[in-house]
């Protein structure tokens, strides 16, 4: 899943001077836009601001009518120095303090007011991203390449670390949950030496957050991985899960590999079927672990098409949904109660290879041409997490193609745009669509009657959230593949990217009135 990956798409935190670099490698007052049936959810700790996902900031002054007073108020240099960047976490405010985790793993607490470092806690560990934190009962919780990790939210002093979590194929790119004593934290088939090495299981883990201590595990994929650890890999999470405030929590599921395949099992042999629970939004208990439902969007994917997204939840009509996303370019929403899908709504550029892992599962290959352009590519679709309103949801789009060089290698498309599309909760009908001069890898935020969008080469754009009209535009210090974040009158913007010459990283603050 991760644009910072050399096939996983999320967040792009390359220092991609050109595309081909990040293809080889790879968040008080005012009016309210709330639809008066939004779940409520704690508004503070978490990375999607809330624990549903919605990226939907309360109690602010900033609407429709006050955007245009935002000045910057302070910047925190960004000095990570993983070869992806300098962060794409997305900040997470507690109690006016602002926590933000770099690529090097190393978790700052930050004064939202003043911008002043309150204190640093250095694990000098780089990462591909996404990463990230959530904050609960006192303690910052977060994960470093191949470990997980408690400290004291007062003073940064470390509480507990685990031992390592991964084996050798494996490696940790997610922000952490937390919810009711319990952080969540997954593997994933790739880390910043190799991509995808044979054998890479993506697995869940739920650790006691006093001590660390395991308490449950959930393999996204079978250990067996479908018959052939020898060559194959594939899932887990490429962000934290959600909540529904009834014990339950979601999660999307990352890619199977080999993809498309192998000179000697092209598209996908050495894993016949659907490969579960790849591409797939589930649902567990959040206490024990166990299964409720699952539901696969892409089975047999052979374009690295990951279901990656935090599930959104919100309610519409009397039913709960939870609305998800990937980089097969489909927003898709399911019944929360039992998964059923109630609506699907392609975004961005597509060209009809949606059914192509259908075919290759079952051996149509005459339907699979070498030479083929598909759209979305590996770096396509929506890479980054979505916001709501619970009316609206506001999807970040990524134009990108791949070519079909033959079953076993794919290439990349050297076109790349991007676009901010608003959708209909209860309908997934397209509302409005506005394009970016770049493509979106990073993940908007909604605040009243506006929502906050991004571009990769540093654009920070307000727009009117029921008509997509442009409010105010700034312009960053650096590239963004990072989400962005609204608490009361202050935007953060994370700025991590070095995508030009003389860019700066660093976590921007604009306030209303400076």
């Amino acid at each position: 899943m991760s644009l910072q990956k050399a096939s996983k798409t999320a967040w792009v935190a390359a220092s991609a001077l050109t595309l081909a670099l990040i293809v080889a490698a790879m968040v008080g007052c005012g009016s309210s836009s709330s639809s008066g049936d939004e779940p409520t959810f704690s508004a503070e700790g978490y990375p999607g601001i809330d624990a549903g996902g919605t990226r939907h900031a309360k109690g602010s002054g900033i609407d429709s009518s006050s955007v245009t007073g935002l000045e910057e108020a302070w910047t925190v240099p960004g000095t990570a120095k993983s070869s992806y960047g300098s962060f794409s976490s997305s900040p997470v405010v507690s109690e006016g303090i602002v926590y933000m985790q770099d690529l090097e793993s190393n978790v700052q607490a930050i004064d939202l007011e003043s911008g002043e470092v309150l204190w640093t806690q250095s694990y000098r560990d780089p990462t591909q991203g996404p990463n990230g934190i959530s904050v609960g009962d006192g303690r910052v919780y977060g994960a470093t390449s191949n470990s997980a990790f408690a400290l004291d939210q007062e003073t940064g002093k470390q509480l507990w670390q685990t031992g390592k979590l991964t084996r050798r194929q494996e490696g940790i790119d997610m922000p952490v949950g937390y919810q009711d004593g319990l952080v969540y934290v997954s593997t994933v088939p790739t880390n910043v030496t190799s991509t995808y090495p044979a054998g890479g299981v993506g697995t869940l883990f739920a650790l006691d957050a006093k001590t660390g201590k395991q308490d449950w595990t959930f393999d996204t994929v079978p250990p067996d991985l479908w018959g052939d650890p020898s060559v194959n890999a594939g899932g887990g999470l490429w962000y934290e899960p959600t909540f529904d405030g009834k014990g339950f929590m979601y999660f999307g599921v990352g890619n199977p590999a080999p993809f498309p395949g192998t000179p000697e099992k092209p598209w996908g042999a050495s894993r016949p079927g659907p490969n579960l629970y790849t591409n797939s939004i589930v649902k567990l208990d959040a206490k024990t672990g166990k299964m409720q439902w699952h539901y696969q969007l892409t089975p047999h994917d052979v374009y690295d098409w990951d279901l990656q997204d935090p599930p959104m939840l919100v309610s519409s009509g009397g039913r709960d949904l939870a609305i998800t996303a990937g980089k097969s370019g489909i927003v898709l929403a399911v019944d929360a109660k039992t998964g059923k899908p109630v609506w699907k709504q392609p975004v961005g550029k597509h060209n009809g290879h949606t059914d192509d892992g259908l075919f290759a599962m079952r051996g149509e290959y005459d339907k699979l041409k070498p030479g083929a352009t598909v759209y979305p590519g590996k770096l396509g679709g929506v890479i980054a997490p979505m916001a709501t309103d619970g009316k609206t949801v506001f999807a970040p789009v990524v134009n990108h193609s791949l070519t079909v060089t033959s079953g076993s290698e794919l290439g990349e498309g050297a076109d790349m745009s991007g676009e901010l599309v608003a959708l209909d909760v209860a309908s997934g009908k397209v509302k409005w669509k506005y394009e970016l001069p770049s493509a979106a890898f990073g993940a908007p935020v909604v605040v009243n009657d506006v929502v906050f969008g991004s571009s990769y080469e540093g654009g920070l754009y307000a727009l009117d959230a029921n008509s997509g009209g442009e409010l105010w535009v700034a312009s960053l210090p650096a590239g963004v593949n990072a989400g962005l974040t609204v608490s009361g009158d202050t935007l953060l913007a994370p700025a991590g990217a070095t995508v030009a010459e003389g860019q700066l990283p660093g976590l921007v603050a604009y306030t209303l009135g400076g």
